[in-house]
């Protein structure tokens, strides 16, 4: 099972800083080649500032199924594996997650 770095973690990856029933998307940062369940944990565990992904790489972990996603897969709302849906409100940090 791909693991997911972040602090206070439970089974489907949700942290301390994103706790909500939708919060299950791991993001990929570039510089550790790791999961992390939020940019904030990212920040908090390393010691530089998380780096974007590339869009259309696989940037997405799903935390319900572990099933690795693109970006434009992660962009539909939901996995297209489990179905589960992933908060709308993600999109905010659009910007820290993914580059042009």
């Amino acid at each position: 099972m791909t693991e997911i770095y972040g602090i206070g973690l439970d089974i489907a990856g949700r942290c301390q800083h994103y706790h909500q029933d939708e919060d299950v998307a791991a993001l990929w940062c570039a510089e550790c080649q790791r999961y992390y369940a939020c940019y904030q944990c990212h920040d908090t565990l390393c010691d530089h500032y998380f780096v974007a992904s590339k869009i259309g790489s696989l940037a997405v972990l799903c935390g319900v199924c572990r099933h690795r996603l693109t970006t434009d897969q992660y962009q539909l709302g939901r996995c297209p594996y489990c179905q589960q849906w992933f908060n709308p409100r993600c999109q905010r940090h659009y910007q820290i997650y993914f580059e042009e």
